[in-house]
């Protein structure tokens, strides 16, 4: 049988799962071939399995089976490992050393972490996985089980039984609710047949806690429903093969366990396993259930697989599966199948083949019945005809459920039709039953789901029946199939639940009506958008304004929010509030939606103002105000606010002057103030302009607006403009109010003045004042002269003017010759007494009388300055005018220096005892007198000096006059050493004999110290030693008063260190009184270290005399020496640091020790280090730890051991107590390679970042990796992965690449750190077991992708496919793009929705890209139209035999006219024929010209007839034209029907009388409704003797031809018979008509009478007394006359009625007999 054929299939699963690679079987994956046993492999499901490895080292591979290629190895030493059938959960048994006990674990490979773990005190033999939380345990005496949930131990379930002893157990199972349990063993085979395995199993009862023993090689538990039991049956089947004597029997048993009482029972089924002669040792080994199809598969250990039915234990198929021997199976319950793993580690998936197995037992097995259950159980095709064969059966025989439930369990639901529904509602209800109707509904919904049909029927006999509550109980259990039919009649009874119905059922016009009329508008568009429907929006909300305009007003609002705009057009929307007058609703609308302020909505804009500005001027005014329009019609807004009263706004809207100027004089209905806003808008000119208009309006009503507009914008007018206008209408009130507002902030002294003035001549005399007080920018020479010119009554702002800007002697002048006084007075009295002096000598110069001054100034008293009276009056020679006012000040206490100074000079001018005033006078200044008397007395100018100590006056004079002896006392009492500084500069002449003056005159009178000290100080400054010297020598050495002076000694050895050293030691010897300390370290300055070192020696200050020693004289060994003299630990210390500074680490650090000195430890350390004296420094670092804690020490003394590698110390000290800085010096020793040292830090201070780093240096990768787990830092884990990488260790690398790739930001790193070093299959490995990583992202998925692009471009698409939802998609189109992969880069584009890519990348690389499916699909998503065309050229070039079924995919979206034009200049238009067929129906002309052309040239006419009747837009007359002369008849008779249809019936009755066509020609002229053609046709047919087509022509035209004409011819032509049918057809015609003429007169008159009658029997009803009279009364006079017969006769208006039946002229209902054969009449 070919394998497509077969019923059952097999494939190697890992070769489906890894299409595309070579590793077609276990070993291929990395499995060792050796441990691909019974022992080493387990596959617990179809999810994982699971291989134990024991070399080269002890590991445990777990293999995903949906990602094999990625298998997870673990370093784990195991006896046995089985995986958890559902999830990342692996169990563990190992055997205990030394003893026959087994510990299991249980661990969580997500979350790394043991679950549970367990002893058993005795060994197991097998185990495995019975439930996914259940682990059961064989012994060799029991079995157990062990829940992995909570902290349970195993429990004993029950013991072996003794057919089992000595038995290999290959499998242990039990039931679904776990009931029943059975263990499956194997032992060798009887003596009589050794080869053949014997095969035994144990059934044990949970509940009944017993045990059966029975011989079998496999088992497995199944389920199975028995009719009438709704309850399912728990079946056992299992398959033995035994021999007895001789005899070998194999067979296969089904058998119920646990029947229920009452209830129908499975009946005990076997069968016989037939086995060929090549296998008759063979025998079963595993037992699958396929609860899909309801089938068993028993298979052999040499690879027979043997199918059976489950229900009927029928055999359904066998065959050999495997060449090698099978030793381990699992089930496939997704398909169906089975796995099966054979002993060369191939991975088989056996599954049923769905098309051909029914077939196969209909057909091969001639088993109909097993057939069709076959395919209602598994839903498979091939058993339709019998199924329904089966189906008409039972419907025939009455049995009506039996009927209904196979068509419920029909495969794939071929009995589930109308049809169906329609017969079982054919069938008539028996009383008391129910109808078979409601039996097949009832059995439909207990198998599962109604269809759409069967939903309708159902519920709408529910409907009828009123039970609402059964739909929504099924509509919540998910029984019926909603659809809009069935809204429909639901909505009848409930129309919420209606509602939810079209919801489900995606009848969104529906559901749309249904929120409607609940009003819930807002639901509407959300709805919308969710599907993508599109409703009449416009209709909807003309459907809400009706009843609820502000609702109407919302929708709209949430309609224009849409996304992709506004459905409806905002103007229509605004028009239909418009039109029902709903004003307010429309301003609201169109306000929320304009208030983006688009330049594309200025229309509405301009509505929404004008519409408010006729109806609510204060809304559009308000509207206005917001500012948030600005694209209107603002001409036309600017008119309507004019008409509107709303002035302001037409000034803003109006963009010319005279509109504005029109506008603006109506100052008396606006605001002030927005007027003068108004005027910001405007330019210059124009502003000018209007203002000029308001002042000729009205200047004093407009004034104010005018200043007030002046003032705001002076800026932009221009002050110098605004002041013109002003002046131009004189208008000095608007000048003084508009320059007063800009005053205080102009600085042009123009406008100032214009102020003033404008002021002055307005009578503004204090703001005059207030002004030329506070101004200071005016211009004061033209002010003064413009207030004196004016000649105010009020003096007061001159007086301002003249005060502020020094005009005192022009206003004194003024006001003395204007003869007023009492404003001089004023002034120099209250306003400016200060400036008295000049008034004064002004009125000096005026010849003002002496008492009129005297009194003044008596007048202002201590208030005037002297200083300046004096100098005016000293200037006149008028000094003494002022004695008695000095006097006077004098006397009441006056201690001004002016006073003083001028009264004194008045007194030397007097020579009036001078010297007294001098000498005796406290207050006067003594330059001031001092330089008044250097010309009259220098003597006198000496003593005013030196009592005001002016020392520099006093120097010139005493230079100038000799007075050298005056100076010298001068300058030694002063002790001023600035003083002393100036006379002994060497600039001075004068020096030498101030000098002499000094030593020989001053210092010897002076007995003061202090005067001596600072001479000596003075000297010393001036750099004179040897006067200093001498004079010292003289004071200190000649016991002298200052002899022991403790300063003039240290002055004296200070003096001759600097002038004469060779003094110096002399002094040192001599004297004893002054500072060692200080003078030593002068010396030591000097460089005279030999006399510092004996200073220091004779003081006893040693650490500064080693010092001298050290740093001075740089001789350590005399240090050294001075050192063990002394033994001071300081001087030790001062000679370990000098020695440290020379190098001599190790003599320096001896020198510390010995000094006890911890202090100079850093110093130490650095030298140390510098020297490599490590040995040394540990004995100083021992010694300064007994001092202090200190880090740095302990640090150093860890890297010092470091340094002469004594790591045990190390060790040593960092278990004791240390205070060292543990980091920062396992860092240090990183850093300078001590990596073992640094190693132990690290360790210690469990640094693991650290420590991982520094093994990679040691080259200790494994216990890098360990390190780098405990640090889980991801820049240790990169430091390791890439020292692995390096290294060659690619699993290490691996271990750490996968705790760096799921850190987004590192993924590149570490991928351009393998690719960089060629790495690229180590590099893609890391990336796949990345996949599977909980912590797994988008960016491993993606890079994957980009490197099996470069590197492995076979397992990309495969990659693509998978994981298409967790790739960075542009970042792999790239890749796939720049590597060529245009198959994947299509299908990425396809995913990302970039359809144009995609359709470009199929056609630029079609033979690797193109699929037509795919392109079709592709094909009708582009976005770009070009595509489409492109794509039309693509197929015609490549694929002309799918360019049909390409273009009608495109047809909606297509240009028909174009697609027409490119195939016909390629010349290829009967290519696309089927298209243009199914396109025409849109009345193309393209189309239809060349569908037309092609059916000529077929010679079509049918189908060319039946284009032109259908689809008229083409050129008709040029088809007619081309066809009219076509050979075929058909094709002309088809010109002839085109020139009818274009109205050209001349020609088409042409063609058609050319063609004998006479039939057609009478239509046509019958059509056209012309009478001469008519008539053309039957002297054409008369012409042609054609008296039959005459007679038909007759009738054909009937309406258009002539009695008298038809006649006439008929007649002359001898064919009246022929047209005697016609004549009768006319007759009975006109009879007709006349009867119905006779008749409607008839009815008129009847009603006339009627109408007759009633008005007679009104009036006579109104005349009562007319009827009282008698009727024989003769006429009254004038009633009667001629026409009267005795009195009865008609009245004379009446007619006199014509004869019964005799009309005038004819018998009535006969028409007017027309004169013979068309004759005129006479």
């Amino acid at each position: 049988m070919a394998a497509a054929n077969a019923p059952i299939t097999m494939k190697e699963a890992l070769t489906c799962l890894l299409s595309d690679l070579f590793c077609l079987t276990l070993p291929s994956i990395g499995i060792n071939p050796q441990f691909i046993t019974f022992t080493h492999v387990t596959m617990e499901s179809d999810k994982y399995i699971c291989v134990r490895e024991t070399s080269p080292q002890n590991s445990v591979v777990i293999i995903d089976m949906s990602m094999p290629n990625q298998p997870l190895r673990r370093p784990i030493t195991a006896d046995s490992a089985l995986m958890n059938p559902n999830s990342r959960i692996l169990a563990l048994k190992a055997q205990l050393p030394g003893t026959t006990q087994d510990h299991l674990q249980i661990f969580n490979i997500e979350m790394k972490a043991k679950m549970k773990s367990h002893q058993m005190p005795e060994q197991i033999v097998f185990w495995k996985w019975i439930t996914p939380k259940m682990l059961g345990l064989v012994t060799q005496t029991s079995v157990y089980h062990w829940s992995i949930e909570g902290d349970s131990e195993p429990v004993k379930m029950f013991d072996r039984t003794a057919n089992l002893a000595s038995n290999q157990i290959i499998n242990y199972r039990c039931d679904p609710a776990e009931k029943w349990l059975v263990l499956i063993g194997i032992a060798p085979g009887s003596a009589e047949r050794p080869q053949l395995v014997k095969g035994n199993m144990q059934l044990f009862s949970v509940d009944q806690q017993r045990s059966q023993a029975l011989e079998a090689h496999a088992a497995a538990f199944a389920s199975h429903k028995v009719p009438g039991n709704e309850n399912p049956s728990t079946l056992i089947c299992f398959a033995s093969k035994t021999t007895n004597a001789g005899q070998v029997t194999s067979k296969l048993h089904v058998i119920e366990l646990g029947a229920q009482p009452g209830k129908p029972a499975f009946t005990k089924k076997q069968a016989d396993l037939f086995f060929p002669p090549d296998f008759a040792d063979d025998f079963p080994v595993a037992m699958q259930i396929s609860h899909k199809y309801g089938l068993i598969y028993v298979i052999t250990k040499l690879g027979l697989l043997f199918v059976y039915d489950l229900e009927t234990a029928t055999a359904v198929y066998r065959n050999r599966i495997s060449p090698d021997p099978i030793f381990l199976t699992s089930e496939a319950s997704s398909v169906g199948g089975f796995y099966a793993v054979n002993r060369r580690g191939q991975v088989l998936l056996a599954t049923v083949n769905e098309a051909t197995i029914v077939p196969f037992v209909s057909g091969q097995l001639n088993n109909l019945e097993l057939a069709v259950n076959l395919a209602k159980r598994g839903n498979l095709p091939g058993a339709e005809n019998l199924v329904v064969q089966r189906f008409q059966e039972l419907f025939s025989q009455t049995k009506y459920k039996e009927a209904a439930e196979l068509a419920a369990e029909s495969p794939q639901g071929i009995l589930r039709t109308p049809d169906t529904v329609a017969k079982f509602q054919s069938v008539p209800v028996q009383s008391g039953q129910t109808p078979p109707l409601l039996q097949y509904f009832g059995t439909l919904l207990t198998r599962g789901k109604l269809n759409a049909f069967e939903s309708l029927e159902l519920s709408r006999l529910v409907v009828n029946q009123n039970k609402k509550n059964l739909l929504e109980n099924w509509l919540a259990e998910d029984k019926l199939e909603c659809s809009e039919e069935l809204g429909d009649l639901v909505k009848t009874v409930d129309n919420d639940l209606a509602l939810k119905i079209y919801i489900k059922a995606r009848a969104t016009p529906k559901v749309v009506a249904a929120f409607a009329e609940r009003r819930e508008f807002d639901k509407i568009l959300i709805y919308s958008k969710q599907v993508g429907y599109t409703p009449d929006y416009l209709f909807l909300l003309q459907t809400i304004l009706r009843s609820d305009p502000q609702g109407a007003v919302n929708f709209a609002l949430m309609m224009s929010q849409m996304e992709g705009g506004c459905p409806v057009d905002y103007n229509t929307i605004t028009d239909l509030f418009l039109q029902r007058n709903l004003i307010r609703e429309a301003t609201a609308f169109l306000l929320d939606v304009l208030k983006p302020n688009l330049p594309e909505h200025a229309f509405l804009q301009t509505k929404v103002l004008e519409i408010n500005l006729v109806t609510f001027p204060n809304v559009a005014d308000a509207i206005l105000a917001n500012g948030m329009f600005s694209h209107y019609d603002r001409p036309r807004i600017a008119q309507l606010c004019e008409k509107a009263g709303l002035y302001v706004r037409a000034l803003q809207h109006y963009a010319e002057l005279p509109d504005i100027k029109r506008v603006i004089v109506n100052t008396h209905a606006i605001e002030p103030q927005s007027l003068v806003d108004f005027f910001g808008t405007l330019s210059r000119e124009w502003a000018l302009e209007c203002m000029k208009d308001l002042l000729l309006v009205n200047l004093r009503g407009n004034l104010q607006i005018i200043v007030q507009t002046a003032k705001e914008y002076s800026e932009q007018l221009g002050v110098d403009s605004c002041i013109k206008l002003f002046e131009q209408f004189k208008s000095y009130e608007g000048l003084y109010f508009f320059l007063g507002s800009y005053l205080s902030s102009s600085e042009d002294p123009d406008i100032h003045f214009k102020y003033i003035e404008a002021a002055a001549k307005t009578g503004q005399i204090k703001e005059v004042e207030r002004v030329t007080r506070e101004s200071n920018f005016y211009d004061a020479e033209k002010t003064k002269n413009f207030l004196m010119e004016a000649k105010l009554p009020d003096a007061r702002p001159l007086i301002n003017v003249c005060d502020r800007f020094g005009f005192v002697p022009d206003l004194t002048h003024y006001l003395y010759t204007s003869n007023m006084l009492r404003y001089i007075e004023g002034y120099v009295q209250k306003v400016n007494p200060g400036n008295a002096p000049l008034v004064v000598g002004q009125l000096l110069d005026d010849e003002c009388p002496e008492d009129f001054i005297k009194g003044l100034i008596l007048s202002v008293r201590s208030l005037l300055p002297v200083e300046p009276l004096v100098e005016e009056c000293e200037k006149r020679n008028r000094l003494r005018l002022l004695t008695q006012f000095l006097e006077h000040l004098v006397s009441e206490g006056s201690q001004d220096v002016h006073v003083h100074n001028a009264l004194g000079k008045i007194i030397i001018d007097s020579n009036n005892n001078p010297e007294h005033f001098l000498t005796t006078n406290p207050y006067y200044d003594s330059r001031v007198v001092g330089k008044y008397c250097e010309k009259r007395d220098p003597t006198l100018a000496v003593v005013a000096y030196r009592r005001g100590q002016c020392d520099e006056e006093l120097i010139n004079v005493t230079n100038k006059n000799s007075l050298f002896k005056l100076q010298a006392r001068y300058v030694v009492e002063r002790m001023d050493s600035d003083l002393w500084e100036k006379v002994l500069n060497p600039e001075n002449e004068y020096r030498r004999q101030l000098i002499d003056q000094v030593v020989s005159t001053a210092l010897p009178e002076s007995k003061s110290p202090e005067q001596v000290s600072a001479a000596v100080k003075a000297f010393m400054t001036a750099d004179l030693p040897h006067e200093l010297i001498e004079l010292l020598e003289k004071i200190v050495l000649q016991n002298s008063a200052f002899s022991g002076n403790f300063n003039l000694q240290n002055l004296l050895i200070l003096t001759a260190i600097k002038a004469d050293a060779s003094r110096v030691m002399d002094y040192i010897n001599r004297l004893d009184n002054f500072d060692g300390p200080a003078v030593g370290e002068v010396a030591v300055e000097a460089q005279l270290y030999e006399e510092a070192f004996a200073i220091f020696k004779k003081f006893n200050l040693n650490v500064q005399a080693v010092n001298v020693l050290l740093d001075n004289i740089q001789s350590i060994e005399r240090a050294v020496e001075f050192a063990f003299r002394v033994e001071e630990d300081s001087v030790w210390s001062q000679v370990a640091k000098a020695q440290l500074r020379e190098g001599l680490v190790s003599d320096a650090i001896e020198s510390f020790i010995r000094a006890d000195d911890a202090t100079q430890f850093l110093d130490v350390i650095r030298a140390a280090e510098d020297t490599n004296c490590y040995h040394d420094l540990v004995r100083y670092l021992l010694m300064v730890r007994q001092k202090s804690k200190e880090p740095k020490v302990d640090s150093e003394l860890i890297y010092a051991y470091a340094k002469i590698d004594r790591l045990s110390d190390i060790e040593e000290f960092i278990l004791m107590p240390n205070v060292a800085n543990l980091q920062n010096v396992g860092d240090r020793l990183y850093d300078e390679s001590l990596y073992e040292a640094a190693k132990i830090i690290y360790a210690f201070i469990s640094n693991w970042a650290k420590l991982a780093v520094t093994l990679v240096k040691l080259k200790q990768f494994q216990g890098a990796v360990d390190a780098a787990r405990k640090a889980n830092s991801a820049k240790t884990w990169k430091e390791v992965c890439f020292a692995c990488v390096d290294a060659e260790e690619f699993r290490l690398a691996q271990i750490c690449g996968l705790n760096i790739i799921v850190q987004v930001d590192d993924l590149e790193e570490v991928s351009d750190y393998y690719q960089n070093r060629g790495c690229f299959n180590e590099l893609i490995s890391l990336m796949e077991s990345g996949l599977g990583l909980e912590r797994a992202h988008m960016g491993i998925f993606t890079e994957l992708g980009v490197l099996y692009a470069r590197y492995r471009p076979e397992k990309l698409m495969e990659h693509i496919k998978l994981f298409s939802t967790r790739l960075n998609i542009p970042k792999l189109i790239r890749a796939c793009d720049e590597q060529q992969h245009w198959k994947e880069l299509t299908y990425l584009y396809i995913q990302y929705d970039e359809f144009d890519n995609a359709a470009t990348t199929i056609m630029n690389h079609s033979p690797e890209a193109w699929d037509h499916m795919q392109f079709k699909d592709v094909a009708v998503k582009v976005a770009n139209v070009e595509l489409y065309y492109k794509a039309v050229h693509f197929y015609l070039q490549e694929h002309p035999d799918l360019i049909n079924d390409f273009l009608n995919v495109l047809a909606l979206r297509l240009d028909h006219t174009r697609v027409v034009d490119i195939m016909r200049k390629a010349g290829f238009l009967h290519l696309i024929k089927p298209y243009m067929v199914a396109v025409q129906s849109t009345n193309t002309t393209a189309v239809n010209e060349a569908l037309n052309g092609i059916y000529v040239e077929e010679e079509d006419y049918e189908r060319l007839r039946e284009s032109i009747d259908m689809h008229d837009s083409f050129d008709q007359i040029g088809l007619a034209q081309k066809v009219e002369k076509h050979e075929l008849l058909e094709m002309r008779r088809i010109a002839a029907y085109i020139y009818k249809k274009a109205g050209r019936w001349k020609m088409s009755i042409a063609l058609s009388k050319k063609d004998s066509l006479y039939k057609d020609a009478m239509e046509t002229c019958s059509q056209s409704g012309e009478r001469e053609l008519a008539e053309e046709l039957l002297v054409y047919f008369i012409e042609q003797g054609k008296k039959e087509c005459f007679a038909s022509c007759l009738f054909v035209c009937y309406d258009l031809i002539q009695p008298d004409v038809a006649l006439e011819l008929a007649w002359m032509h001898n064919m009246i018979d022929f047209a005697f049918p016609y004549l009768l057809q006319f007759i009975r015609e006109y009879t007709s008509k006349v009867d119905d003429l006779v008749k409607d007169k008839i009815e008129a008159l009847s009603e006339v009478k009627a109408k007759e009658k009633e008005e007679k029997d009104i009036v006579a009803q109104q005349n009562l007394h007319a009827q009282l009279l008698p009727l024989a009364l003769p006429a009254p006079p004038g009633m009667g006359g001629a026409g009267l017969v005795g009195g009865y006769g008609p009245p004379p208006s009446m007619p006199m009625p014509q004869m019964y039946g005799m009309p005038p002229m004819q018998q009535p209902g006969m028409p007017p007999m027309p004169h013979p054969y068309g004759m005129p009449q006479y």
